[in-house]
């Protein structure tokens, strides 16, 4: 008897869950036990920024890898066995305690992320174009920030019961292995993509507007990743207490989690660059106030902000290149994986060394809302005219 595909509903949901486990836990994870890391194994800013860079290459190899046509048919296979790779890879981080091996299992588990981001997309987002249910896209992207708010969840239940920085990469295993079970269940024997052959695709036009839009994202991509990085570290450097941390990063999680909906009926209202533009400058804000406003206000407005904004603007950038270069899909998405993720490498390490040499996290920051506010002028500057 044939197998019936699951609704578009549920393939969402299983989407939700495979990214909340691999993007949400699997890559920003690091960040409410990165304090903790720093604590105990005496890591350096520089050290971290590393670490963090690495994650962030494997990501952007794993994103362009997975970008081609080698994998047509092989999506749901390849999804799970990188849904079990990133359980095991979090776990592994809580047996080691030197740099190199955490660069080295970093590296690997941004492959896998990327891995899974790129093949459970395709499957959501093949059944969804086919059942004309667009609109559960953000709920399927949504599970990054359900993932970043259940693993702030788990850090406080840690932090009160005074566990160390080890236990948060084992739990984040533990919990990434579940969501592996859930997403296999709920996936079922789901179509991979289309069966159509991979069309051949026209070369990216040569355009002002493209170019533009490109180096934006890259520049995105090193404006939100130092406090995505570093928010909790901040918290910590500035004496916030242990369950404080936690709470500024389900605030990150939960605004995440709610963003997409809100920026996609600002960009039907503004256009895809304005609104693109305008959540740069909104995230500045966030990022400019986790070093500039004191007590609990800033941390809190600045994961409010960046939860708030960092899904979104990776989405609308996306749609706004699409839209320069609807024939060349898989290629225009790896240049702009490319841009991004040259930026959010480059800036861990960068913010590392000014932490280390100035002692704090605050000209990092600064600099990080400048470059958010340029990448959103460039956006709009370079919007193509309305005919």
């Amino acid at each position: 008897m044939k197998a019936v595909p699951p609704s578009p509903l549920r393939l969402a949901i299983a989407g939700m869950i495979a990214m909340a486990v691999a993007m949400g836990i699997g890559r920003f994870v690091y960040t409410p036990i990165l304090p903790g890391m720093m604590d105990e194994l005496h890591l350096s800013p520089a050290e971290a920024g590393w670490i963090a860079s690495a994650n962030y290459l494997g990501y952007l190899v794993g994103a362009l890898v997975a970008a081609g046509g080698w994998a047509q048919g092989r999506e749901r296979k390849l999804t799970l066995t990188s849904l079990a790779a990133n359980a095991l890879l979090a776990g592994l981080m809580g047996f080691c305690a030197t740099t190199h091996a955490f660069v080295i299992i970093r590296f690997l588990a941004g492959m896998a992320s990327a891995f899974v981001m790129v093949f459970m997309s395709s499957i959501v987002f093949a059944r969804l174009a086919e059942d004309r249910r667009e609109d559960l896209q953000s709920l399927h992207f949504g599970g990054v920030g359900l993932g970043i708010a259940a693993s702030a969840a788990m850090m406080a239940v840690l932090v009160s019961g005074h566990y160390g920085w080890a236990a948060g990469w084992f739990w984040s295993g533990a919990i990434s292995l579940c969501g592996l079970g859930a997403v296999a269940l709920m996936i079922g024997g789901a179509p991979a993509t289309s069966a159509r052959a991979i069309e051949r695709e026209e070369a990216l036009p040569a355009n002002r507007s493209l170019i533009g839009i490109i180096v934006a994202y890259g520049l995105f991509g090193f404006g939100y990743v130092i406090t995505a990085t570093f928010l909790i570290a901040i918290v910590r450097q500035g004496g916030g207490a242990r369950v404080f941390e936690a709470m500024v990063w389900l605030v990150t999680g939960l605004a995440a989690f709610a963003s997409l909906g809100l920026w996609q009926k600002v960009a039907g209202r503004l256009g895809l660059n304005a609104a693109y533009a305008v959540a740069c400058l909104v995230e500045a804000v966030g990022v400019a106030a986790s070093v500039a406003v004191g007590g609990s206000a800033g941390p809190l407005l600045a994961g409010l902000l960046l939860g708030g904004t960092f899904m979104a603007l990776t989405a609308l950038g996306l749609q706004a290149a699409r839209r320069l270069a609807p024939r060349a899909s898989r290629r225009i998405f790896a240049l702009m994986t490319a841009s991004f993720g040259l930026g959010q490498i480059v800036g861990p390490i960068v913010a590392g060394m000014l932490a280390q040499a100035s002692g704090s996290f605050a000209l990092a920051s600064i600099l990080a809302a400048a470059v958010l506010v340029a990448s959103g002028a460039l956006a709009w500057a370079v919007a193509p005219k309305s005919p």
